[in-house]
């Protein structure tokens, strides 16, 4: 999971929305490796490339409001091979739901290689609710991107 924050790069700001994410995960059964970046386009590029090389899954928190700064959707469409709208659109329409607020995050998703890349409000509130929309999909997402036999899908 990745941590896109200006803030807690500089460590005058705790990881907070990386801490929620992390217990999630951990409590999915899934091992978390944990990095932050500045709110830097290329930066953020970088880091879902290095992570997407190893995980299944990457998860970001941060950089997906309508800040100046907030470049995590840009940078995550830059590295993706197929994007994964309906992720994004169930996200945002969840938090549409629970704010006003919901109406200007900009988050995406999508695949690379084999990675599925979701982006999360950067808000703990946000990455719990973002997060518990995508998990009843999720492994089956996994799955179906790993190419592996499902439910729906027999080989």
């Amino acid at each position: 999971m990745l941590t896109v924050s200006d803030g807690v790069v500089a460590g005058t700001r705790e990881d907070r929305s990386g801490d929620v994410l992390d217990e999630l995960l951990r409590g999915e059964g899934f091992d978390v490796e944990r990095r932050v970046v500045a709110d830097e386009r290329d930066e953020i590029a970088a880091a879902i490339r290095e992570l997407a090389a190893s995980a299944r899954l990457v998860l970001t928190t941060g950089g997906t409001g309508l800040a100046p700064r907030d470049v995590t959707p840009e940078a995550t469409l830059s590295v993706v091979d197929r994007e994964a709208p309906g992720i994004a659109q169930a996200i945002r329409a969840d938090a549409i739901a629970r704010t006003p607020h919901g109406l200007l995050t900009r988050g995406t998703a999508g695949v690379r290689a084999r990675t599925l890349v979701v982006n999360l409000p950067g808000s703990p509130g946000g990455c719990r609710d973002g997060f518990a929309v995508l998990r009843p999909a999720l492994r089956h997402a996994l799955e179906l991107i790993a190419d592996e036999p499902t439910e729906h899908r027999q080989t």
